[in-house]
């Protein structure tokens, strides 16, 4: 087992991964910017460095400076949470280079999935249904329209190189194409430093349903079960649930069984999710397979009771799965909200600021994963996500009341700060969400059904017209 993990992130995910190493009695290191130099999680390491300043790409995204803080701090491998670089197999295969253990599949797996385009190709060879669409990058927007045509509206462009959401356009015209190939294009080249884009087709009123999946170098191939992952906003989520409700058992292991045989294909090592698109008539595609630990993977913890991040430090470390597949079993419902600091009025525009009051919520099976405190900036710099707060319960009806109630609790307050508090209780209380009939559009009908209610509301209130022939009577009397 290692002695020091040094973890190259912030936030919450950075202290939920300090927690496990502490638990394994391992030593940890955590390195910060500048603006984050009294966060929680350099509270709480063992050893913190500094690596830059507030620019993601001058701290945590400088491959030199983290590398330069793990030789120095004597850390054996590098945990990198989400984002940022746990998905670069340039870093992995430069921290192995140096001795380091990257905490992570290998280098040469993430290069095969990290490209989107030539991962759907991948996996179509092994024997996964993907979405009919482009088998590489586009190379013009000419191309996109032709294959467009092919595949049938409404289309969507994604980055190659993409991830979290970001770099998606979806196009339901041939007139659309051209500038939505050119924006995306360029959104990809500021996000990612990787302009190439690939097509698929759209699908309307889809569940997004994905597979958390663990692997180890001696062999073993597991599923957690899935994450129902459709409450989104800009294709980032919002919401996630495990197990998916209203899921056809048939379907449920269908998506099992073709995440174990596409992790195994590539020889995956660690967690990965895979992550499918639901049709209305259940049919089901792979979207995408992130290299990485999800946001959302509380909720699988809650329901099958693994510690998924200790699972990734010991096989990291060349140790065996701690469980064989007949011991994963799924009891009960979790719920995971996200709560950010945007304002849902405004199209979610982050709303940072400074925290006077920040209380989350306590009680029976609630699980609160959050680096924020009193006192803490949230500052414009990076990611907008405050606290994720989870439940379990014995059932789904149960779950929904006691993330409602859960919600109510959090007390988060300060100059100029608007969290998706309300927004998440008003989607909870939502009759689709209720009924498990919810997709990937509930996010954007709640918002068409919020327009039209402000209309109608606005319209109530607005006094009679005058009546230029006199009053009502008179003018009655005279039709």
């Amino acid at each position: 087992m290692f002695s020091t993990v040094l973890v190259a992130n912030r936030g919450e995910i950075a202290l939920r991964v300090a927690r496990a190493c502490r638990e394994l009695g391992i030593r940890t290191v955590a390195v910060y910017s500048t603006p984050d130099r009294d966060s929680a999680v350099v509270r709480f390491a063992d050893e913190a460095v500094h690596i830059g300043p507030a620019t993601a790409k001058s701290s945590y995204l400088s491959v030199p400076a983290i590398i330069e803080a793990a030789l120095q701090t004597g850390a054996q491998a590098v945990h990198p949470g989400y984002g940022f670089l746990s998905e670069d197999p340039d870093f992995a295969e430069i921290c192995e280079s140096h001795g380091i253990v990257f905490i992570g599949p290998p280098a040469h797996v993430m290069q095969q999935l990290g490209d989107k385009a030539a991962a759907r190709t991948l996996m179509a060879r092994a024997g996964l249904p993907v979405l009919p669409g482009s088998t590489g990058a586009l190379v013009s927007p000419a191309e996109a329209k032709e294959l467009a045509q092919q595949v049938g509206y409404p289309v969507i462009l994604k980055a190659v190189a993409g991830g979290g959401g970001r770099g998606m356009a979806v196009v339901r015209c041939a007139d659309d194409i051209r500038l939505a190939y050119n924006e995306t294009r360029a959104h990809a080249r500021a996000v990612f430093g990787d302009d190439r884009l690939y097509l698929e087709r759209f699908v309307d009123d889809a569940r997004h349903i994905e597979v958390q999946v663990l692997c180890d170098r001696h062999g073993s191939v597991v599923h957690l079960g899935e994450r129902d992952c459709s409450v989104q906003r800009r294709h980032q989520k919002l919401m996630e649930e495990s197990p998916a409700a209203r899921l056809p058992q048939e379907l449920r292991e269908a998506m099992w069984a073709a995440a174990v045989h596409g992790a195994s294909a590539v020889g995956f090592v660690g967690a990965g999710t895979f992550e499918f698109v639901v049709t209305p008539d259940h049919e089901f595609y792979l979207m995408e397979i992130n290299c990485r630990l999800q946001v959302e993977h509380p909720v699988t913890e809650l329901v099958t009771g693994i510690d998924i991040v200790r699972e990734q430090i010991t096989v990291a470390a060349g140790m065996p799965l701690s469980f064989r597949q007949s011991e994963v079993s799924s009891r009960g419902v979790s719920l995971e909200c996200r709560v950010n600091a945007e304002d849902p009025t405004r199209d979610f525009a982050p709303a940072p600021g400074l925290l006077t009051e920040f209380v989350p919520p306590g009680g029976p099976f609630v699980r609160v994963d959050t680096h924020a405190y009193p006192g803490w900036l949230v500052g414009p710099d990076y990611d907008s996500l405050l606290a994720k707060a989870a439940v379990w319960a014995p059932d789904r009806e149960q779950a929904l009341a006691r993330m409602d109630r859960a919600l109510s609790e959090f007390r988060v307050d300060g100059p100029g700060v608007r969290t998706t508090l309300g927004f998440l209780r008003r989607t909870l209380a939502h009759p689709l969400f209720q009924s498990a009939q919810h997709t990937t559009g509930l996010v954007g009908r709640m918002s068409t059904e919020a327009t039209d209610n402000a209309v109608e509301d606005c319209q109530a209130s607005l006094p009679p017209a005058p009546n230029p022939s006199g009053d009502g009577d008179e003018c009655a009397a005279v039709d």
